[in-house]
């Protein structure tokens, strides 16, 4: 048991001080610090500094460690470019990121405050060292494929991925599933993933209406990626539209990457099963894929979270960033009630979309929490000065344990 006593303490959206906390792997009670010595006389306790800050760790859902070698080997600027270049230098960038390099772009996360990651696995390279990572990790075997003769192949060797992800029996990890996207999976391969999901209540993810290209394939099997799918793989036509992808998800409470390009009818789905939607400002910036409508979400009661993606669109793993980029790229909303509405995303917003216990100082929570250290008292507009500051993380625990 120990007691940690800062000067101020980020619960929810308000700031407390004169409060303690007592904690295991769980935070076990918050009071007065008299009171908790006195209730845990064994406990040690660790006295923070002046204007130090204990809040919740970091949690970014949506990561791809595999690519983490990239940094000016792909093109940005347009989606199908950067597409065409991801598949040019895909050999070269997965066979350039062993175990080093995975665990340098974890450690990286680690850094900059992120207690808990969601790794979207395309080949399951990056399993070793998603397992040893210091961080809670939900592992998302990525299924692809929508070529109904590979279809058996495909499935054989997500099942195995998936397997060998199931058998990792250690603290803070979470097997799961992710479906590629709407267009580059085949409907059969889609509805005995979401069959396993259901079964075995995984979580689920999947990228959806990220381009203008996706959009017009599924709608139309026309545009940018007409001469893409019939030079690549032979397909002249889609092999689903939206409104059936996102039928297979109903029930699943999934997670939604991008969906940038979604229609009225899209959201309606979305918010009628509370799916979850992944906010990547960087990612969709580096793409040329627009910006995500926030308010529209917010008035369709629609939960958003904001991530990183990987390192093949993004140019570091860090979820202040990300958030500071939204900050800006969402200019037509209230600043303040923005920035809180950014540091939900990132704690307990993506805390209840992974269905993990944690993402906010408070009893019964798992202990994962980062100590900041202020420059002085902090004022009602906390959750903006976090953003554009960044101010040091000073000590990071992750289910009550010291890890920096």
């Amino acid at each position: 048991m120990q007691i940690i006593n800062p000067h101020f303490i980020l619960m929810s959206d308000k700031i407390t001080s004169n409060l303690a906390v007592a904690f295991d792997k769980t935070i076990k009670k918050i009071a007065p610090l008299e009171v908790l010595t006195k209730e845990f006389p064994h406990a040690k306790v660790t006295n923070l500094k002046e204007n130090s800050l204990l809040m919740p760790g970091l949690i970014n859902a949506h990561v791809h460690i595999e690519f983490s070698a990239n940094k000016t080997e792909l093109s940005y600027g347009d989606f199908m470019s950067w597409l065409y270049s991801v598949i040019e230098n895909r050999e070269e960038l997965i066979n350039g990121c062993e175990l080093g390099c995975m665990k340098k772009a974890i450690d990286s996360m680690l850094a900059n405050g992120i207690t808990t990651f969601g790794a979207v696995s395309s080949h399951g390279m990056d399993l070793e060292a998603c397992v040893h990572a210091p961080q809670n990790v939900v592992f998302f075997n990525e299924l692809i494929g929508s070529q109904a003769t590979m279809a058996d192949a495909l499935f054989t060797d997500f099942l195995a991925r998936l397997d060998a992800s199931k058998s990792i029996k250690r603290e803070g990890f979470y097997p799961a599933v992710a479906i590629h996207s709407p267009y580059s999976v085949h409907p059969i391969l889609i509805k005995k993933a979401i069959d396993i999901v259901k079964n075995e209540n995984l979580k689920l993810t999947a990228h959806f209406m990220e381009s203008e290209a996706e959009r017009n394939w599924l709608d139309n099997s026309d545009g940018d990626f007409k001469d893409f799918f019939e030079n690549l793989l032979k397909q002249k036509y889609t092999v689903s539209d939206s409104k059936e992808f996102l039928e297979y998800f109903n029930g699943s409470n999934a997670l939604l990457t991008h969906v940038v390009k979604a229609n009225e009818d899209e959201l309606q789905v979305l918010a009628q099963n509370k799916h979850t939607v992944i906010h990547c400002p960087i990612s969709n910036r580096l793409l040329g894929n627009g910006v995500l409508d926030l308010n529209k979400l917010d008035e369709k009661n629609i939960r958003w979270i904001v991530a990183t993606d990987g390192l093949s669109s993004n140019y570091k793993l860090d979820l202040f960033e990300e958030m500071k980029i939204a900050l800006f790229m969402q200019s037509d909303a209230p600043l303040l009630e923005l920035a809180n509405k950014l540091i939900r995303s990132v704690t307990i917003d993506a805390a209840n979309a992974l269905g993990i216990n944690t993402g906010e100082i408070r009893e019964g929570k798992n202990a994962d929490m980062l100590v900041i250290d202020l420059d002085k008292e902090p004022n009602e507009e906390l959750a903006l000065h976090l953003i554009l500051h960044k101010y040091n993380i000073s000590s990071i625990y992750i289910n009550g344990k010291l890890i920096q």
